[in-house]
């Protein structure tokens, strides 16, 4: 069942209504370790007052001697001004995970996607664009008030809330997402290192050189976590200048620019252009950004016993992902703008006429017919330099190499946060980065070493999918946690974010759901379409499982039956965290009914 950690739920001795917020006892992994454990009786905590402590992570294994570094091991104060109802300062103090958290907008993937819808339908598809953009604002404001409010992150409460089989099974999904995330991303700075060398450093050789930023990681957030934001805002920076310059230059008509960005419509568009849509929203709502970012937001010195600083938190990170977001689809706006203005509807012909008029040694990219233009990230750089000279191509690079090195470190951030969090592991820095490193590097070597750097678009496609693919084991677990009132308090959603959550997440997994299956039938391979179907019986009945248990924590009552019978038993009416007890023996199953219902029950009866 759900929740198997029940004996750390808050319990009262007298019957009352869910007590109002008071989550003193939510405290941090580390804090928890530093703390003694109370009494407890038949397995349930005996408390003196009214605690929240539902989403504690289990004890450490590690010794209390032991050093253990995190990236929270520092805090950042946030300062007191209690006159005013906005503060810059506090703003400031609240601006990094919010930035942090957009870089994975900004990714290689995403910038590939953004060229590609360019070039494929101009600027028909900027309000998907912006329509993905602000769903995953949404979602992410979920993620970061699961972590303000219960003090862990999104991977720490499916640690101490799903069974160990569903727990093992979402954390293996999860880490797929981050590999796949880590291979476009280590790739794309491999190809940028390329077009900067004119193709003098091989594909393989880039991905080597990539391995340099595990030591900047480690080295950068030895010395202090604002340094390290900074260092990531400077990278965002670095995009913002090099795609602008190239927006710049190629000039885009404004006029369309508005017309696609506000009009949701794609005149004369056909299945090239309905899947690229699809793409877009698949490459801007990422899995493993979720579980980034309910652990960024942990960064901060706040109080989770008083419940002004929670919500002024709530409040300031919002912005602050609001701000990040909006500059991170400025950039990918810059992106698809270029293409869309100058390499709508060229041919291959016309791209090889003009890069043979201006030197380029690529021009044999481009094979001389009249198909229209195919680009990915290497020929968008090509393309840009035969069309607007060398410094276009090079400022390019740089862009995507800035792209590539922020994303890694913070898929990097993504991959020990689920690490430590699903598996409780307490490691060095050193050893958690080198391995989530590696478990990223090693297959992107071998495809390197074995791929052409002019043919990566078709495993592009296919690491696409994986992380579609990924989508539910993020999305579900975070509507699900932020539901339920014994784990969020008062800060729980509410009737119309639940609704309005979940239709976001169904529409989103349908779309890429959708993405897969037309990757999948373009496959043309029969032996494939019987593997993907049994993989497929077997995905879906997991997500199906997620699915139950997130109904349920949205208030289907009727979903669980074996809490339905003690319902019909007892004669009670339900209660959404009824569900939280299910595994519990029947004399605390009595007493704890008698506290959720509001009503009182002794020997066996229930009385009003």
């Amino acid at each position: 069942m759900l929740y198997p950690d029940f004996q750390s739920l808050p319990f009262q001795s007298s019957p009352s209504p869910p007590p109002p917020f008071n989550p003193t006892l939510m405290k941090t992994a580390r804090e928890a370790d530093l703390e003694e454990e109370p009494p407890q009786e038949n397995g349930v905590i005996q408390s003196t007052q009214d605690q929240y402590s539902s989403t504690s992570p289990p004890a450490s294994t590690t010794p209390d001697d032991e050093p253990f570094s995190t990236y929270f091991e520092e805090k950042v104060p946030i300062p007191e001004d209690v006159t005013q109802m906005f503060s810059f300062r506090k703003l400031w103090a609240f601006t990094g995970p919010g930035f942090l958290m957009s870089i994975a907008y900004l990714d290689p993937g995403n910038i590939e996607s953004d060229l590609q819808s360019g070039a494929k339908a101009g600027f028909k598809l900027l309000w998907v664009l912006l329509g993905a953009t602000i769903i995953g604002l949404l979602l992410q404001r979920l993620a970061a008030r699961l972590g303000v409010v219960t003090g862990m992150h999104l991977a720490e409460v499916c640690n101490r809330q799903y069974p160990t089989v569903p727990r093992i099974i979402l954390w293996l999904m999860v880490e797929l997402a981050i590999i796949g995330s880590d291979m476009q991303e280590v790739i794309g700075c491999a190809i940028a290192f390329n077009l900067l060398s004119v193709g003098r450093i091989p594909l393989w050789g880039g991905v080597l050189i990539t391995i340099i930023d595990t030591f900047v990681f480690l080295f950068l957030d030895k010395y202090g976590l604002r340094k390290l934001e900074a260092f990531f805002g400077f990278l965002i920076t670095i995009m913002a200048v090099s795609f602008g310059y190239e927006y710049v230059m190629v000039r885009p008509d404004q006029g369309e620019l508005l017309k696609g960005m506000f009009l949701p419509y794609c005149d004369s568009c056909g299945p090239a252009q309905m899947e690229q849509a699809v793409g877009i929203v698949g490459a801007v709502i990422m899995p493993h950004n979720i579980y980034l970012h309910s652990a960024l937001v942990k960064s901060r010195s706040i109080d989770r016993g008083n419940k002004k600083e929670v919500k002024e938190a709530n409040k300031y990170y919002f912005m602050e992902s609001t701000i990040a977001l909006f500059i991170s689809f400025l950039i990918n706006v810059f992106v698809v703008a270029v293409f869309a203005e100058a390499f709508y509807k060229k041919t291959n012909i016309e791209v090889n006429a003009m890069c043979n008029a201006s030197g380029s040694p690529h021009t044999d990219l481009f094979p001389l017919d009249n198909r229209m233009l195919q680009v990915d990230i290497y020929k968008g750089g090509v393309v840009l330099g035969c069309f607007f000279g060398p410094a276009a191509l090079y400022i390019w690079a740089i862009g995507i190499l800035a792209a590539g090195q922020s994303s890694t470190m913070t898929g990097t951030y993504s991959g020990q946060f689920v690490m430590e969090g699903f598996l409780n592991l307490r490691w060095s820095r050193f050893a958690r980065v080198l391995l989530t490193r590696s478990i990223a590097i090693f297959p992107t070597l071998l495809v390197a070493i074995f791929q052409d750097v002019q043919h990566l678009t078709g495993m592009n496609d296919f690491l696409n999918v994986l992380q579609s693919m990924q989508l539910p084991f993020a999305l579900i677990p975070i509507l699900t946690f932020t539901s339920l009132t014994s784990i969020m308090n008062d800060f729980a959603n509410g009737l119309v974010w639940k609704i309005g959550g979940g239709v976001v997440i169904l529409v989103v997994c349908a779309i890429n759901m959708y993405f897969v299956v037309v990757y999948v039938t373009s496959l043309n391979s029969v032996a494939l379409y019987v593997l993907a179907g049994l993989l497929c019986i077997a995905y879906l009945c997991f997500v199906g499982y997620l699915a139950w248990h997130c109904l349920i924590a949205l208030g289907v009552t009727c979903l669980d039956m074996s809490c339905l019978a003690s319902r019909m038993r007892l004669g009670l009416t339900g209660h959404t965290d009824i569900y939280l007890l299910n595994d519990m023996d029947s004399d605390t199953m009595v007493e704890t009914l008698g506290h959720v219902g509001g009503v009182a029950i002794s020997s066996g009866t229930v009385s009003s």
